[in-house]
């Protein structure tokens, strides 16, 4: 068997390391043939002493470069990713960059890779119309590596050209989920970053908690399926057991099932369509003994319904949508707004933007800038 190529981008976080960690258990099959990361550049030093990238990258430069690590090419700056790419064009591109700032790279692997491995779903909420033409286009697979998504793309195979009514998303619930609405609203960082149940990165972990995620997960699985918004619906599940599930024209549904562990759909996409061993835990159906599921609270989680409208609404919409949210999480971050702000700042800059037709990523990123402007302000207003 050819041994693959793969860039990892992002290679210091959460889907990175997790990436990584299948590669170094299959290295007769994987090549991590790029590494590139934000900032972590001691972390990334240590990657690539043990995977010897032909390249790597970094957006925030180092004061120098060990030299035991100049054997490969390095990259510099937020075009790092790209550059890679470029340089080396590996077999495949694992897009784990977090926020818009990973849709450049996807748009770039699809250029240059035989495949697009995508775990930035900011990609297709951002330019989903544009990336989802180019892929098919150049007949390039677009493999989903969020779990939900993985999940409804394993429950399709079985399809056999069978009508799908519907697509169920299913959701933790986030820290939050069982909170009242007062409590929500003064949520602390250290209280949002309490995952029941998976272990991620910072921004994602406060996406899950306002259940913005799950909306971002919607546009995508729209973008990525062609399924319209209306056949897309979410059902809160706190255990993650069932990752996600397909509803059949005859009432049958399909359901992927797992315990929460990102290297499942990590690396089903890299090896599809075979599946990578690695130490998973076992599903034990008698201690886990029950399965529960129930609908989702707009009225404590406005982001969701949030960006189901933006989805509605088309065009611009979901880049603003997004452009907001990434600014507004940071501030909350940073302590700069309360949680409960980050709903409000997505209303503002849903209703204050202009609706307009995006025609190009030039249109993306102008829409973005846009947003980010009005979340800044209104983040301003509150200091």
């Amino acid at each position: 068997m050819k041994q693959k190529t793969i860039a990892i981008l992002g290679a210091t976080g959460s889907i990175g390391t997790q990436a990584l960690d299948l590669v170094r258990r299959h290295p007769d099959r994987f090549s991590a043939a790029c590494l590139t990361a934000q900032r972590s550049s001691e972390k990334l030093f240590a990657l690539v002493r043990e995977f010897r990238p032909q390249a790597a990258g970094l957006v925030c430069e180092p004061e120098h470069i060990p030299e035991d690590l100049r054997f490969c090419q390095w990259f510099f700056g937020p075009d790092c990713s790209v550059e890679v790419l470029k340089a080396v064009k590996p077999d495949a591109a694992l897009c784990a960059i977090t926020g818009i700032a990973g849709l450049d790279a996807v748009w770039t692997a699809l250029d240059v890779c035989d495949q697009v491995l995508l775990a930035n779903k900011e990609a297709l909420v951002t330019g989903g119309d544009l990336v989802m033409e180019k892929a098919k286009q150049l007949h390039k697979p677009l493999l989903p590596v969020d779990s939900e998504h993985s999940a409804i793309f394993q429950c399709l195979q079985a399809a056999q050209g069978n009508p799908v009514r519907s697509l169920l998303l299913t959701a933790s619930g986030g820290a939050l989920r069982d909170w009242p609405q007062e409590r929500i609203d003064s949520a602390r960082v250290s209280d949002v970053l309490r995952h029941p149940t998976w272990n991620m990165g910072r921004k994602i972990t406060v996406d899950c908690a306002s259940m913005v995620n799950k909306g971002l997960e919607i546009i995508e699985a729209h973008h990525l399926f062609g399924m319209p918004v209306e056949r897309i619906r979410v059902v809160i599940h706190p255990q993650s057991i069932i990752h996600s599930m397909v509803e059949f024209e005859d009432g049958a549904v399909l359901a992927q099932l797992g315990n929460p562990d990102m290297r499942g759909p990590i690396g089903y996409a890299m090896a599809y369509p075979q599946r990578l061993p690695y130490d998973a835990k076992r599903l034990d159906f008698a201690e886990i003994a029950n399965l529960s599921f129930a609908a989702p609270d707009l009225n404590r989680f406005p982001c969701l319904g949030y960006a189901i409208e933006s989805l509605q609404a088309g065009g611009a919409m979901p880049i603003v949508l997004n452009g907001a949210n990434e600014e507004s999480v940071a501030a909350f971050l940073e302590e700069k707004i309360p949680f409960g702000r980050i709903g409000q700042i997505l209303r503002d800059a849903l209703d204050a933007v202009p609706q307009r037709a995006v025609r190009s990523i030039a249109d993306v990123y102008q829409v973005d800038a846009e947003a980010r402007e009005r979340a800044k302000d209104f983040i301003r207003r509150l200091e």
